[in-house]
């Protein structure tokens, strides 16, 4: 449409449909309320950039996983990496699978069929696995696929979410503007982390060896910086918003999600050239201070939004 594609045409106009109805509803409630609302509008800005950042993960940095990192594995290394990626694999298929036969024991006698199917399925699963599994340990040598990493975004999350709960509840607990700061330094860490690794390729290269441990710190780094701005985003907006408001603002909030993940394709997009002109560690140190400066923004701005949110914690 006037020479837009399809999925920009359709982002646009859901802004401009929020644009109109904040427009129209604001100036309805009081001043409190109004404060409350521009202090989860400051959110949903940071939110956008944040996963355009974050969803490197299925392109710039997948490629960077593809082409430019040393994925052969030999000696005690492959047997080092045979050895985790079993226990990646067995470790959460045995804790759902003792899930499921509690499921049985409560609801075999009900759905009987249902639980036959769905015991069956999950054997269907194992024999996958264990045959993958049995495979990898017959080759001599290990070659990391490069969807691999991502496996790690799971993996720290299931590790360190307890951890960071028990942050949330002890006196320590960060306000809103931390948090979300935290999640972006954390995230510009990461992207810091990649960008460093890449600093020795050349530019327009099209394949190199860095080592992985480089891409291991980018997924730990971005999940840290998650689970600082994931978890408690909708919490605010569940906080701050009038109840009239609710069902539109949690709208509002996936659109900004969504503008963040056209974002992160665009940023893909562009990574290409901007590697083949100034080097991939440039375009990794471009969005490292995007990040971070945001983190710092956040950062600067507590007193002001502390202010907008009128006692919300």
């Amino acid at each position: 449409m006037f020479g837009t594609e399809g999925s920009n045409v359709v982002i646009l106009t859901a802004l401009l449909l929020f644009v109109v109805l904040l427009v129209i509803r604001i100036p309805r409630y009081d001043r409190i309320t109004r404060d409350r609302m521009l202090a989860v509008m400051f959110f949903a800005f940071i939110t956008i950039f944040f996963w355009a950042i974050f969803e490197q993960a299925p392109s710039s940095l997948t490629i960077f996983a593809r082409d430019y990192t040393q994925r052969i594995l030999e000696g005690n290394a492959a047997d080092i990496f045979k050895v985790v990626n079993s226990l990646m694999t067995i470790i959460p298929l045995g804790i759902i699978t003792w899930v499921l036969i509690l499921l049985f024991r409560k609801t075999f006698a009900k759905y009987a069929l249902s639980n036959i199917i769905l015991a069956f399925s999950f054997l269907i699963i194992w024999g996958i696995s264990i045959w993958m599994l049995n495979t990898e340990f017959e080759k001599e040598i290990a070659e990391v696929p490069a969807s691999w990493f991502g496996v790690l975004n799971s993996l720290f999350i299931i590790a360190f979410a307890p951890l960071f709960s028990k942050w949330w509840e002890s006196k320590y607990n960060p306000n809103a503007n931390m948090k979300y700061a935290i999640g972006m330094v954390l995230l510009g860490i990461g992207m810091a982390c990649v960008a460093i690794g890449a600093s020795e390729i050349p530019v327009g290269a099209a394949t190199a060896s860095v080592s992985m441990v480089w891409l291991i710190l980018v997924y730990f780094f971005h999940t840290m910086g998650e689970l600082c701005v994931s978890p408690v985003a909708l919490s605010y907006v569940s906080k701050l918003v009038p109840g009239r408001m609710i069902a539109m603002m949690f709208g509002i909030w996936y659109l900004a999600v969504a503008i963040g993940m056209k974002l992160a394709g665009v940023f893909g997009e562009a990574s290409e050239g901007i590697a083949s002109e100034y080097g991939l560690s440039y375009f990794f140190w471009i969005l490292t201070a995007v990040a971070v400066g945001l983190g710092i923004l956040s950062a600067v701005l507590y007193p002001v939004i502390k202010k907008l949110m009128h006692g919300v914690k």
